[in-house]
């Protein structure tokens, strides 16, 4: 199976319509969601064309083909609106023989780790920085953020197919880190 994994919308109607056009061309069968799907965050300034309501309305007419879990910047309200789960703190994914532990980040992460055995993968979003890395024990991934890119990185999404996660940018360029999942995971510089 071929899934997408995007974090990190924050209510960016013009970077959902970019995210699901990207979703349907890579003829992915799922879309992972790793949270804040909505709100912006005080944090953060306005993304591009910021419309809540049409990114509730572009995501519930994807609804069957999504699993979401929760941001910190999710609440009780958004769960309201939207036609899918959204407030799950983590799911876990069984891929290719590979149990990926997917969370947002904000509770769960590299410095608070989940209870993931040895040669599991942990992916979240949260940071706004995308990643692949291999750690003591387990694979550490972040898809990057769709609509707020930070670190000089531009808006980005995940693919993994055949035990191969790729982070791409919306033109469909890998981003440097491809990584192959298999034991040990091995990292490529693309650019």
């Amino acid at each position: 199976m071929k899934y997408m994994f995007a974090s990190d919308v924050h209510g960016s109607a013009y970077y959902c319509r970019k995210m699901l056009d990207v979703y349907k061309e890579e003829k992915a069968e799922r879309l992972v969601l790793l949270g804040d799907l909505l709100y912006h965050g005080p944090r953060n300034d306005l993304p591009r064309e910021y419309a809540p309501k049409q990114v509730i309305s572009m995501l519930n007419d994807m609804k069957k083909e999504i699993y979401a879990v929760r941001g910190n910047c999710e609440a009780e309200v958004d769960q309201m609106v939207l036609q899918f789960p959204v407030m799950a703190d983590y799911c876990i994914l069984n891929l290719d023989g590979r149990t990926f532990y997917a969370t947002h980040g904000h509770i769960y992460n590299e410095n608070n780790l989940p209870p993931i055995q040895e040669g599991d993968i942990l992916i979240h979003g949260h940071t706004h920085v995308l990643k692949a890395e291999q750690k003591e024990g387990y694979v550490l991934l972040n898809p990057g953020s769709v609509s707020i890119p930070k670190e000089g990185n531009p808006p980005t999404y995940a693919i993994f197919e055949d035990g191969v996660f790729t982070i791409k940018d919306f033109e469909g360029r890998s981003e440097e880190h491809t990584s192959e999942l298999q034991s040990p995971v091995h990292l490529d510089s693309r650019h």
